[in-house]
């Protein structure tokens, strides 16, 4: 088991090690062997980025 970061005492929010669902989705892409850079889709003629605009990072620390 591999436990990352830690929350407050209720368990509601996060303290240290915060990662956003972008983050979790784009390290998820990388154990499938995807990159989440190259990854886009056409909506309403856009195209738009699989993990969002926002910046996104593959969480390294989860994998190890």
């Amino acid at each position: 088991m591999k436990v990352h970061g830690t929350t407050d005492e209720l368990g509601f929010s996060a303290i240290e090690n915060k990662v956003s669902m972008q983050d979790w989705h784009a390290t998820a892409l990388q154990l499938l062997g995807l990159h989440d850079d190259e990854l886009h889709f056409d909506r309403n003629r856009l195209e738009e980025k699989l993990t969002a605009t926002f910046e996104t990072r593959v969480v390294q620390e989860i994998l190890s």
